[in-house]
């Protein structure tokens, strides 16, 4: 079954400031979309819409052809603004407590995901004392862990040096191989250049293919 998401038409206001205009995306299975755009250009307000964090104003989000219900899309990982960790825990016990959140408990597939991201699954380092790239796989690590349908990532690769970004693009392409729907934003046109299929550009909450 498809798993193809649509965007059609959706405007968002926040009081007389229009932050959607009309955005009209598709994303398809198996599929990197990336979006440019400054920051404040509605990349994020879009993200949240799709994920459910905003409601629109008008327009519809299809899933699989389906309008999607409200609350939380469902089977998403997402990486929206900086993720919000308990400092004063490690990254596998951050991992461990938003996995028993969904009364999952599997120790050694958490140790994997953490690997995949480039980080010691035995590391006792407090998040607190984590670098901003740390941090940053360890947010990628959050998205992924559960095997989600869709990746909703907004600026995945803020903080990472050269190959944390290299090693991360490895993982995404890897991620679209195995026939995820990924939306992707970033600032940085080589990101997008290498990762991407399609890409649209957005602009005072209008988006646009390029």
């Amino acid at each position: 079954m498809s798993t193809n998401m649509k965007v059609i038409g959706a405007n968002k206001f926040f009081g007389k400031i229009q932050a959607l205009t009309d955005v009209n995306l598709e994303c398809s299975q198996g599929e990197i979309t990336g979006i440019i755009g400054r920051n404040g250009a509605g990349k994020t307000v879009l993200f949240k819409a799709i994920c459910g964090l905003l409601s629109l104003d008008s327009g519809e989000i299809l899933i699989g052809g389906e309008k999607r219900q409200a609350g939380f899309l469902p089977s998403a990982g997402v990486i929206i603004e900086e993720p919000a960790f308990l400092k004063n825990y490690s990254g596998m016990q951050n991992l461990e407590y938003l996995y028993m959140l969904n009364n999952k408990d599997n120790r050694r597939h958490l140790e994997t995901v953490l690997e995949k991201v480039g980080l010691d699954a035995k590391s006792k380092k407090h998040v607190g004392r984590y670098s901003m790239g740390m941090r940053q796989r360890l947010a990628i690590a959050q998205a992924i862990m559960e095997d989600p349908t869709f990746l909703i990532l907004d600026e995945p690769f803020n903080g990472l040096d050269n190959q944390g970004v290299k090693e991360m693009r490895e993982l995404l392409i890897g991620l679209k191989k195995e026939g995820k729907v990924i939306l992707l934003a970033s600032h940085n046109s080589e990101d997008i250049r290498i990762l991407c299929d399609q890409v649209y550009s957005m602009e005072a909450g209008r988006l646009t293919a390029v």
